[in-house]
């Protein structure tokens, strides 16, 4: 008998993971990646294969604090317990991956496409003492004493709405977007530079929220940002970088370690917790 509706649903996980040991979150041959480990876990949990989608791929070394994961589930599945399945797959996934929430999506739901927005925070350590608490999670710039966050913020104000992004996308990436006649445009919502501490230790973060992203695009953007904050250009720049759609004409890529996947949205309702 064919099952309905009534019988399907899909499981979210909201997950963390530390990413400097991981080859980013896609699987990839020969390589520790996050969907690896986490695919192997439900595997075991579920007895069976499992096909992983993300709202948001993150590359080698990125972090994150509240990535989502979907996996469609049917039949006997849907009376697994909540809590049973978040304590196994602690169990089972290795510690710098935590399960963070089990939660139920219908039927349809997809954690890329029902996405209505993403957010990034990249975190700069500037100045000659090394970060301690924070080692592994910040850029930090040196022997640079400071940047100018006033100046970042104007900049960074350029970017907000819906651009053309080539400038700030990977070059290879780029090309095979415009090959397969995809848009490089993306709608940023949110561009933000601010002094903040955490851990008693002083940054300069950049906060970025976003419908979608293109790839290495908040890292090309912090890596153009510095610029200015170095002096070394004026924030009116970066409006000369959007218009050139060109990657030569950005700052460099700023290191992996420095940004974290930081949260996602979706339409009210469409998720709740996984409570059987």
């Amino acid at each position: 008998m064919a099952s309905t509706e009534l019988d399907r649903a899909t499981l979210v996980l909201k997950l963390g993971y530390r990413g400097g040991d991981f080859s980013g979150f896609a699987e990839q041959e020969g390589c520790r990646t996050v969907a690896g480990e986490l695919r192997q876990a439900l595997e075991t949990v579920l007895h069976r294969e499992v096909e992983l989608v993300c709202a948001g791929r993150t590359d080698a070394g990125v972090h994150a604090v509240a990535q989502y994961v979907s996996v469609p589930v049917e039949g006997d599945e849907l009376a697994l317990s909540g809590r049973r399945l978040l304590a196994s797959l602690t169990a089972l996934v290795p510690d710098d991956l935590s399960v963070r929430e089990v939660l139920r999506g219908g039927s349809g739901f997809s954690a890329r496409f029902d996405a209505t927005a993403r957010r990034y925070r990249y975190r700069i350590s500037c100045g000659r003492p090394r970060p301690m608490l924070l080692f592994g999670h910040t850029w930090w710039l040196r022997p640079a004493a400071s940047l100018d966050v006033a100046a970042m913020n104007e900049a960074a104000a350029y970017l907000v709405g819906e651009h053309d992004f080539t400038s700030f996308c990977k070059v290879s990436s780029a090309r095979m977007l415009k090959e397969d006649g995809r848009s490089l445009s993306r709608n940023l919502q949110t561009v933000r530079v601010s002094a903040a501490e955490e851990l008693g230790e002083p940054l300069v973060a950049i906060d970025v929220e976003g419908n979608a992203f293109l790839h290495n695009m908040v890292r090309i953007i912090t890596g153009t940002l510095v610029e200015v904050g170095r002096s070394h250009r004026e924030p009116s720049w970066v409006a000369e970088v959007l218009a050139a759609r060109d990657r030569t004409a950005a700052g460099q890529t700023a290191p992996p370690q420095g940004l974290t996947f930081t949260g996602v949205d979706y339409p009210a309702g469409l998720l709740e917790p996984w409570e059987v």
